[in-house]
């Protein structure tokens, strides 16, 4: 795909997007790379119309780093910053104290906007396409950049509130463009999904032959559902997910364990994932999320050579004893990589010195997980057991897809808003959170109310993109944020306030954007 290159100059001037700890920051390559021209395109070879396609959602896979991620997902009582002292901005993000001079904070909001530049050069590129080949797909890969560009849009405005909106390819629009309110952002992307919607394909993502795991009418449902559920609309929120349930399409994976691990990969669970692979070859191309901040920093392998991560992701000690309470085995198996020395402290409290005979510093899978010093505990979520990675490949993680959208959070929003209000004749509030907990091998319960589908989606999604973070801001239970977990308590409790929702806007923005200035310090 050829990008104009003045606009991307222009971007890089505006978000000004800096990289100070650029030991930590890799350059990956980008999906679908050596399928992009690089030189002068023939707009009248209509089968190339896709090959902008590809270009757009390689950069939404990559997005030109890693940090993005764990800044949206630190934030809430399921998750720790490990590595007090020697990550401290990150680590005191997660404890509520925020520095608009870090660097992750200005990489974010820098990747987000880039990307969303990206997807407005990608549609003037199928524009021409359109005009001079007349292939008929223009409207559904359109379709396609929207909720791209909707998906980056909300992260943006849970993460800062008000934000600007792009409205056309030049990013020298931001300069002018009025900052629109969280509200405003949330109904915007759910009306872009409604156009979205009718020119995208009735399938699953992992049916699609041209792009694999692509965006679908599905994944465009799940968005607006997701949008209006920020918005309290749960009427709104309830239509979308029963399409969704009704569609017959979608199921819940039935082994939880291996539906983060290559096997769950394009599954019928999937909404939304971002594609990584090395092709299965030992060396050569290979597109590839850097799951070393979120891994166990020493192990032993059951693959001898495989690398370890870098431990800066931790289950929390409390999530850990919610689970144990409520007698969860399957779910917390998989979610949490256990140390001794973690299993230790949770022994420390007498409530659990006594532990189920299953939790073990050893996989299911057989890795050993060592102790470390920045962390009790590693995301099971974000482990690829050294046997699946392809033989020559050691990176940890190699080649791991990253789901973003599962069913289970579509059944689980469906019954909240069902029990604040939304109504729908497809499936009851309780039959879609008993689904959920029958793969976890739980008993049906019956009566649902707001409590039990908050500890449901507690339980079954934590560490997955901040979800437990913003439900506990929907609802204002901030009193669930404060809470003092670490194994060393020397930074005590966490102190959660109403104030501390957002981020402060990156400095370097501030200098940059007049509007967002004025509107910073009209605030």
């Amino acid at each position: 795909m050829k990008f104009n290159n003045k606009y991307i100059a222009t971007l890089i001037i505006v978000v000004v997007v800096v990289f100070s700890n650029t030991g930590c920051h890799d350059v990956l390559d980008e999906p679908f790379e050596n399928r992009v021209p690089t030189e002068d395109v023939d707009y009248t070879v209509s089968q190339d119309m896709i090959l902008p396609l590809y270009g757009a959602y390689s950069q939404f896979y990559q997005r030109r780093g890693w940090e993005g991620i764990p800044l949206l997902s630190v934030r809430g009582d399921d998750v720790n910053a490990g590595g007090y002292g020697d990550a401290q901005p990150f680590f005191m993000t997660d404890r509520y104290v925020y520095d608009q001079g870090y660097w992750m904070y200005n990489s974010l909001w820098g990747l987000e906007y880039t990307t969303i530049f990206r997807m407005f050069d990608t549609v003037e590129q199928i524009e021409l396409y359109r005009e001079f080949s007349g292939n008929p797909n223009a409207d559904q890969y359109i379709a396609e950049t929207m909720v791209l560009k909707g998906w980056l849009l909300r992260n943006l405005a849970r993460t800062w509130g008000d934000i600007l909106i792009p409205r056309s390819s030049d990013p020298s629009d931001m300069l002018v463009a009025d900052v629109s309110s969280f509200d405003e952002v949330m109904q915007y992307v759910s009306d872009l999904m409604d156009e979205a919607i009718p020119n995208l394909p009735d399938m699953r993502p992992g049916e699609r032959s041209d792009v694999a795991g692509g965006v679908t009418k599905y994944t465009a449902l799940a968005l607006k559902a997701m949008v209006n559920l920020e918005l309290k609309n749960y009427q709104a929120v309830a239509e979308a997910t029963s399409q969704i349930i009704a569609s017959n399409k979608f199921s819940l994976y039935d082994d939880f364990y291996e539906l983060f691990k290559k096997d769950g990969e394009l599954s019928r669970e999937n909404l939304l994932e971002l594609q990584f692979s090395d092709y299965g070859q030992s060396t050569g191309p290979q597109e590839t999320y850097l799951y070393a901040f979120f891994g166990s920093q020493n192990w032993t392998p059951k693959v001898e050579g495989a690398k370890s991560g870098w431990g800066f992701w931790e289950p929390s000690q409390k999530w850990i004893k919610f689970m144990l309470d409520r007698g969860e085995t399957t779910r917390l198996q998989t979610s949490v990589l256990f140390t001794n020395k973690g299993i230790d402290a949770l022994k420390e409290d007498p409530n659990y010195a006594d532990l189920p005979a299953w939790i073990s510093n050893t996989t299911p899978s057989g890795d050993i997980v060592n102790d470390y010093a920045r962390a009790n505990f590693a995301s099971g979520k974000h482990y690829l057991p050294s046997d699946q990675l392809t033989p020559g490949r050691t990176d940890y993680g190699n080649g791991k897809n990253y789901t973003l959208i599962r069913y289970a959070e579509i059944l689980l929003i469906h019954a909240e808003a069902l029990v604040q209000g939304g109504t729908s004749s497809t499936m009851t509030a309780d039959e879609a959170v008993n689904e959920v907990r029958e793969r976890a091998g739980l008993n049906p319960i019956s009566s649902v109310g707001l409590q039990e589908v908050l500890d449901e989606k507690f339980a079954e999604l934590a560490m997955e993109f901040g979800s437990r973070f913003y439900d506990m801001v929907r609802y204002e239970k901030y009193d669930e944020l404060n809470y003092s977990d670490r194994y060393d308590d020397s930074d005590g409790i966490r102190q959660f306030t109403a104030d501390k929702v957002f981020l402060p806007y990156p400095l370097a923005q501030l200098d940059q954007l007049p509007n967002l200035r004025a509107h910073a310090d009209g605030n």
